[in-house]
């Protein structure tokens, strides 16, 4: 059994950070709350984003400025706080070890981003792979990171199911070969990735049952 998590929306509740972060930067920058470019950027690397930005904001937008107090709202907030952890992360994680299953991790953050995360959830020692979303030049939804995370792994992509949240995720991924399954987060799936899902479960713990059951394989 192959499993490549994604991490943003999946395994740890932090889209609701950028939220926050994105209508704090919005605010300083004067162009008022930009949390909602969150939901239109979801699953995409920062390269990607920044040119969403740019579209929706034009000359009012300036990356060094949004990158600057993004992290600045992002070390304040988790200087204060834990790694907000999804309903069943452990639960699914412990189950897969015991299956002897090969993880994956393939996240479109950097990856300073993605290791403290996992550090500070004390789960990177589950992944076997980590790819992340500044080892890949082109972002979800195209296929690159889920190929990389596969040929990491040693896998055929077509035995490889991969977890995701986001519509430019669960693209990547069936693109790249791998069965997506989809455990919503700020998003619903619509009639296109409704036709190419494997399944989709409402937490973690479905998933970890739907394993169990059979239901993914």
């Amino acid at each position: 059994m192959n499993v490549i998590f994604d991490m943003d929306g999946l395994m740890f509740d932090t889209e609701r950070v950028f939220i926050e972060a994105w209508d704090y930067a919005g605010e300083m920058m004067g162009v008022g709350k930009a949390g909602y470019m969150v939901y239109k950027t979801l699953g995409m690397n920062s390269v990607a984003s920044y040119e969403i930005w740019k579209e929706e904001f034009g000359n009012k937008y300036n990356q060094k400025d949004l990158s600057k107090y993004t992290k600045e709202f992002i070390e304040k907030y988790y200087r204060e706080n834990k790694v907000p952890i999804k309903t069943g992360l452990y639960t699914l994680l412990e189950y897969l070890k015991k299956e002897k299953a090969k993880l994956a991790v393939a996240s479109s953050s950097s990856r300073v981003v993605v290791e403290k995360n996992l550090d500070d959830a004390g789960v990177k020692d589950y992944f076997s792979v980590i790819i992340c979303g500044d080892m890949i030049k082109k972002s979800k939804p195209e296929p690159d990171i889920y190929l990389k995370a596969c040929e990491m792994l040693n896998e055929n992509p077509k035995d490889c199911i991969a977890l995701e949240d986001s519509k430019n995720g669960l693209l990547s991924a069936y693109r790249a070969g791998c069965k997506p399954i989809m455990v919503p987060d700020l998003w619903q799936p619509d009639e296109e990735i409704l036709q190419i899902i494997k399944g989709k479960y409402s937490d973690l713990i479905e998933v970890k049952n739907a394993f169990e059951n059979g239901k993914i394989e």
